[in-house]
């Protein structure tokens, strides 16, 4: 029987599951919307979503903000058994959580695909369903079942009056469709995921007002409801332009982060930030935080001080790597790992930490790692080589930059790391297939256009990434 909450008790499920305090929304004055949005919303009306965050084997999230106060609530069943509704928990959506709801669906079975209804103020949203697919059982029972993920950075929307004058510097709004198209098993989103501008980041307030703004842009939604979504951040949706450690208001970030997007943890109890690893079958997506920790550009890179993910980061790092059994081992940030030519912001501005990293790398032989990356406008795949270690080469690493969704393209460098034919200097998105078995097992990296055509392709080996 659903009952409804409140926020004492809204660790276990809901809201709280972010880490975000009543107190510390109140203190930090996170969402001091009008008085008049916080008036009961029309019933049966979102604002924004209903979005698929993190789905496991046993349970998934469904994100939704509605226009005002509501009571919201899924009721969901097994696509083949329509008849077994169930219902969540009933959620109050407030000000201080800016009407969003992280509302979790437990106790699912494995492998089912179930049919999701949003209700708001106990009425259905109308045209508003999703399916959720949770993950099979596979470990101990048989190969790893084939699946699909998205990725992609730089999603741009234009709002005139906030812009800076001239043309409009977002566009290709339709990539959305062929990218619901895919059916995707999960979509991760690399950075600068929306774009803060100058006059949001006066206060807090305004920060807040352009989540609001962007989360309901309608060529968004259907995208949203249609595939699980996992999320990092990069500057432009961190603060201002090349932002790092200073930013003053970064810890209202990361709050409005956890609050827009629905992962499946963000940081360790003592270590804040978004980072965080997602498992999708026989990959593990290591999500970096390239902000929170990150020193300023202007350092000197010869500083040993100098770091862009952090020794704390970089320790979790290491450590889940040696953990992680799976076949691919996926490091994600928001800033380019291996362009050497990048004279802005990838880590070859960070050299000894970036040194520091390969070298233990190699020291432990980890297998079946590689790098997505997104910030530069423009997409490549780099193949950067590894020198000779212990009496052999070891695999050299490949890095998927995904870069623009919707923010102008730009030209690219001469990265002479670049496997050639792979730089697209217009909009695209990404899509990594995992399919085979046993030693077939392969991984196929591709981009596509803003209406879904294949603009490159490339096939990937358990060989190739170290595995014998």
């Amino acid at each position: 029987m659903p009952h409804s909450n409140d926020l004492a008790s809204a660790d276990r499920r809901g809201f709280l599951r972010t880490g975000i305090t009543t107190g510390a929304l109140i203190a930090g004055g996170i969402w001091p919307f009008p008085a008049a949005w916080a008036q009961p919303a029309p019933s049966g009306t979102l604002h924004a979503g209903p979005m698929q965050g993190y789905v496991a084997s046993r349970s998934g999230i469904v994100w939704l903000q509605t226009p005002g106060a509501a009571e919201v609530f899924i009721e969901y069943a097994p696509t083949d058994k329509r008849d077994e509704k169930r219902r969540t928990d009933i959620w109050k959506t407030t000000a201080e959580q800016a009407f969003c709801a992280h509302i979790v669906l437990d106790d699912l079975e494995p492998g089912v695909n179930y049919h999701c209804q949003p209700y708001v103020n106990n009425e259905p949203v109308a045209d508003k369903t999703l399916l959720l697919r949770t993950q099979k059982i596979w470990l101990f029972r048989g190969p790893a079942p084939d699946f699909t993920v998205l990725t992609g950075s730089c999603a741009y929307i234009n709002d005139p009056f906030y812009d800076r004058p001239g043309k409009g510097y977002g566009g290709g709004y339709e990539i959305y469709e062929p990218m619901t198209r895919e059916r995707a098993d999960l979509m991760v989103w690399l950075g600068d995921n929306l774009y803060f501008r100058e006059a949001d980041l006066l206060s807090p307030e305004g920060m807040s007002l352009r989540y609001r703004h962007d989360r309901a842009f309608k060529p968004l939604q259907a995208f949203l409801r249609s595939t699980p979504q996992v999320a990092i951040w990069d500057d432009h949706d961190y603060g201002p332009n090349d932002s790092e450690m200073s930013f003053p208001f970064k810890g209202h970030a990361l709050n409005l982060f956890k609050t827009y997007w629905a992962n499946p943890s963000y940081g360790l109890p003592d270590t804040p930030g978004v980072f965080t690893k997602v498992s999708q079958y026989d990959a593990d997506f290591f999500l970096l935080d390239d902000r929170w920790y990150r020193d300023a550009d202007r350092t000197s890179p010869g500083d040993r001080g100098k770091v862009m993910f952090g020794p704390a980061q970089m320790n979790w790092l290491r450590n889940a790597l040696l953990f992680s059994k799976a076949k691919f081992k996926i490091i994600a940030a928001g800033g380019q790992f291996f362009n050497d030519e990048d004279a802005y912001e990838g880590w070859n501005q960070y050299p000894i930490e970036r040194a520091e990293f390969l070298g233990w790398l190699q020291e432990y032989q980890i297998p079946g790692v590689l790098f997505l990356s997104g910030d530069r406008h423009m997409t490549e795949l780099i193949q950067y080589p590894r020198p000779h270690y212990g009496g052999k080469r070891d695999y050299p690493l490949i890095e998927f930059t995904s870069s623009p969704l919707n923010s102008g393209p730009a030209k690219g460098d001469d990265d002479p790391n670049r496997l050639p034919g792979t730089l697209v200097t217009e909009r695209n998105y990404g899509v990594l297939k995992f399919t085979g078995t046993g030693k077939d097992r392969t991984l196929e990296l591709a981009t596509k256009d803003v209406r879904g055509q294949t603009k490159w392709t490339h096939r990937i080996t358990l060989a190739d990434l170290g595995w014998t």
